[in-house]
């Protein structure tokens, strides 16, 4: 081999090092960045969901249901759970008008059924900071207006996974009523 390609192979190997090294970093500072955490519906308590619906089964075409329907009257501020980045917001089938962010521990905050997006939502959310309003939009249309509310994983918690009908997905499915007390 010549140097010159023994040049350019140490010099990818040093890339390759240190992209390893910057994304451990990365993923080690989403570890610890401070979470805390409140209600996503402003004004909202335990009392405002039922504490069974964290992977109620059979639950429409998903076969279970993987988050928590707050429920409040149709226009009720929906808040930022947490300090996150806004990946995305718009409409998807069956949550309507959705908000999805990244927070804290590498894990993406769902918000389901919106009446309305805040269109001058930051990119960079503030816990408690409004994001859009409680509704009945996707498939929850017809029903009591509620905010559905899912947190996930995106590093799988394999201790987590147990003998339920699709108990593996709760290694990246969260239980939002946990998370929130």
């Amino acid at each position: 081999m010549s140097n010159d390609i023994k040049s350019y192979v140490v010099d990818i190997m040093s890339m390759l090092k240190y992209i390893a090294v910057v994304s451990l970093v990365v993923i080690f500072i989403g570890f610890l960045l401070p979470e805390g955490r409140v209600i996503p519906v402003k004004g909202a308590t335990s009392s405002d969901w039922n504490k069974d619906t964290f992977w109620y089964e059979p639950w429409g075409t998903s076969g279970v249901h993987k988050g928590v329907d707050i429920f409040a009257v149709d226009g009720t501020p929906v808040i930022a759970t947490t300090n996150m980045l806004t990946l995305y917001k718009g409409e998807l089938s069956k949550g309507g008008m959705v908000v999805i962010a990244l927070g804290p521990k590498w894990r993406i905050h769902y918000f389901a059924h919106l009446s309305e997006i805040n269109q001058n939502m930051a990119l960079l959310l503030q816990k408690g900071e409004e994001l859009g309003k409680v509704g009945d939009t996707g498939n929850a249309q017809g029903k009591q207006p509620h905010l559905h509310y899912s947190i996930v994983s995106l590093l799988p918690l394999p201790w987590l996974i147990d003998g339920s009908t699709q108990g593996y997905k709760k290694a990246f499915y969260l239980n939002p009523i946990e998370y929130l007390r």
